[in-house]
């Protein structure tokens, strides 16, 4: 086994954080951080995704330029992925939909670099994208998408998981995330979601 990835939980309500530490304790591949203890990945707990939370995941972001966020709400709108994703956070659950397992996947993917937000927010993104073909942003001169970028880009567009791409594509999951990696650098772009509703606006994909 691997190092293992080392999470820090902040949440207003003692219960709900010390519930979240049990959860990830359990997880062979989870370390809960102590408290001023440094952390690869920061759990945060909140109620809605107000502004006054999106100023703390952007300080947390600029105290610490490798430490990824992963938000869990009890409510989600579906413009709220926007703000989130936009504050730099890698991963977005409901409270409702946090089970155990999926919030260690979560915090693992955040870990790696990988983004994860439930699949119904994922379409509110995309249609926002599709709605902005009509006044499309303009892409890097001379840019574009390789066959095998498009693929994967698609495959993310439809709600596929990192390793479901990689079966399909018959590609190791390292070279998914690599690909997403280098559009996403590429581009300059914040993470997968952004990247697809980047390349549908553009007019990529």
């Amino acid at each position: 086994m691997g190092e293992r990835v080392k999470v820090s939980i902040v949440a207003q309500d003692p219960v709900l954080e010390a519930g979240a530490r049990i959860s990830l304790q359990c997880h062979g591949d989870i370390a809960v951080a102590l408290p001023g203890e440094p952390a690869q990945v920061a759990v945060m707990m909140v109620d809605r995704v107000t502004p006054r939370v999106m100023g703390a995941v952007r300080a947390a972001r600029e105290a610490d330029q490798r430490q990824e966020i992963v938000l869990v709400a009890t409510e989600l709108a579906a413009g709220d992925a926007v703000q989130a994703f936009a504050a730099g956070i890698r991963g977005l659950l409901r409270r409702s939909e946090a089970t155990a397992e999926r919030l260690a996947s979560t915090v693992v993917a955040a870990a790696a670099g990988d983004c994860t937000l439930p699949p119904d927010l994922l379409d509110g993104l995309l249609e926002q994208g599709q709605q902005a073909v009509q006044r499309p942003v303009a892409a890097p001169s001379g840019s574009s998408l390789s066959d095998r970028e498009r693929a994967v880009l698609r495959l993310v567009a439809d709600g596929r998981e990192t390793d479901e791409i990689a079966h399909e594509l018959c590609y190791s999951p390292r070279t998914v995330t690599t690909v997403v990696h280098d559009v996403t650098r590429r581009f300059q772009l914040r993470n997968r979601a952004h990247a697809v509703a980047f390349a549908l606006r553009a007019g990529l994909l």
